[in-house]
């Protein structure tokens, strides 16, 4: 089990094994669990006498972003990048916050970049209580994702700027890879919010009314992150339908240009076979200017089949 804990008196932080992290009266005492198995399990249940309903909600394998009061404190479930690639359809790891006076748990399965963003506003002394605590966890993933979010809407620009019917497949590929992340990011961000305008109207003197504003506006945040993901994710539908159309014109191209060759070449086809037949009596077969005969004659109608085509306008489609 790894997990490392801090003592935050009048703002001054310091660091302490977890054997005493519960130990002495700290102005908040901080735990955090980086990963979950058995030994952490044992920990929270046995240790820091936690009810086994907040266990399972700080172990739980599925989570998504929520917020619920339960005694004198609030579980608070919520999602950020992750240092490493995510699988699947599950772009965000989980942060699992458990939060009375004076103590906050806080677990992750996957390593949260937020975690360290934490840490260092802890270092600095910016954290006083819980309601401190979760505010900067709150602030940091929303300010972590935030340059993620404008990123994808980059990329559409781009690939709206760059649009041509030559780059059709890696046009494709982008706008799919950006849609795919907008869904996903957008899955977690609008649970998010509701989970922070909740935490933000909880009863209890635990959260001070600058806490519950920084959790206000942390939510504000997210509410337009998923406002921004739901455009890009309708632009991106929109350049997937434009990319498809320009490559059906592209193919109805080629097509056309290849039935205009075979419109060319089908009456020429049928005349060379049939002198090709070997039989007798076919006309003029035994004429010495026979040959440039017929290919005078196939001369002759494939420029008229061409002419016929030019004037139909039919290379220009």
């Amino acid at each position: 089990m790894k997990a490392y804990c801090f003592h935050i008196v009048n703002g001054q932080a310091e660091e302490v094994p977890l054997d005493r992290a519960l130990t002495g009266q700290p102005d908040l005492a901080w735990v955090h669990l980086a990963g979950i198995d058995d030994d952490s399990r044992t920990w929270l249940h046995e240790t820091a006498a936690l009810d086994d309903y907040v266990v399972d909600a700080l172990t739980a394998t599925e989570t998504r972003p929520r917020c619920e009061a339960f005694g004198d404190g609030a579980f608070v479930n919520l999602r950020g990048r992750s240092k490493v690639e995510m699988d699947g359809s599950d772009l965000l790891a989980s942060v699992r916050l458990w939060a009375i006076r004076g103590r906050v748990f806080s677990v992750t399965r996957n390593p949260l970049v937020a975690v360290g963003m934490v840490k260092e506003e802890v270092a600095s002394g910016h954290v006083h209580d819980p309601g401190d605590l979760i505010t900067a966890f709150a602030a940091a993933i929303t300010a972590d994702l935030d340059p993620e979010v404008a990123e994808l809407g980059d990329q559409i620009d781009t690939c709206e700027e760059a649009l041509d019917a030559a780059r059709v497949f890696e046009l494709r590929r982008t706008v799919s890879r950006v849609r795919i992340a907008a869904i996903g990011y957008r899955r977690f961000l609008n649970p998010q919010r509701a989970a922070l305008e909740k935490l933000a109207a909880l009863p209890g003197d635990w959260l001070a009314d600058d806490d519950r504003l920084h959790i206000a506006s942390a939510a504000d945040r997210a509410a337009r992150m998923a406002e921004e993901l739901e455009s890009i994710r309708e632009r991106s539908a929109l350049m997937h339908e434009t990319l498809s159309d320009l490559r059906a014109e592209q193919i109805d191209g080629r097509a056309l240009v290849i039935s205009i060759v075979a419109m060319v070449f089908l009456p020429l086809t049928f005349i060379t076979g049939l002198y090709g037949m070997n039989v007798a009596n076919l006309p003029y077969a035994q004429e010495p200017w026979a040959f440039d005969a017929i290919m005078g004659v196939c001369a002759a109608i494939a420029a008229g089949v061409v002419i016929y085509f030019v004037r139909r306008h039919w290379f220009s489609r």
